[in-house]
């Protein structure tokens, strides 16, 4: 599977591309919706599910300004999507969430950066519409993703830590039973 054909995957699917829509006419700097709208569209695939829509608990919709919205302001949009949608939204302005980890991590310095510290390279992918085309944001490739792998991210802001919170969400989020062909390499 490369990268054509995840593109290619979500441009086919209505639900996603509504929300991909949605997203676009907020006309939020360098943004991008990730985490498990994408990757769970990919074990699905890759599972041979045949689901209606991505099973996700929310949509991660993450932008970098840093001039712009604060966490309060971010909240306040995030009710906003989910009133006109009825799904749960978690928008996020990345340019103050390094500001969440005990370990003061420097500012991140795009939200392409950001992603890239989620706590699994599968999980570090995102998308956006760009110029009316699909873009795919990769930090640390596909290849964990298309291959079933689940690998703590070498860039993770929880490096000490990083193990046990890949577990802990395997565990917490049913991973293994969802999706079977799953491999946890830690």
């Amino acid at each position: 599977m490369t990268e054509q054909d995840i593109l290619n995957l979500i441009s086919e699917d209505k639900w996603m591309m509504d929300i991909l829509h949605t997203a676009e006419k907020l006309n939020l700097p360098d943004w991008l919706i990730g985490a498990g709208f994408v990757r769970n569209k990919v074990w699905d695939y890759l599972h041979g599910y045949q689901k209606e829509k991505v099973d996700t608990n929310d949509i991660d919709l993450v932008y970098f300004d840093p001039n712009g919205n604060d966490e309060d302001a971010d909240e306040k949009l995030s009710k906003e999507l989910k009133m006109k949608t009825g799904l749960n939204w978690e928008v996020v302005n990345e340019a103050y969430a390094h500001k969440w980890y005990t370990i003061k991590p420097p500012p991140y310095i795009s939200s392409e950066d950001a992603v890239s510290k989620w706590p699994e390279t599968a999980t570090c992918i995102g998308v956006k519409v760009e110029n009316r085309k699909l873009r795919l944001i990769a930090p640390h490739g596909i290849g964990d993703l298309v291959n079933l792998i689940i690998r703590p991210s070498p860039a993770s802001i929880d490096e000490g830590n990083v193990k046990n919170i890949v577990v802990e969400r395997v565990n917490n989020k049913k991973w293994l039973e969802k999706w079977p062909k799953l491999k946890l390499e830690i």
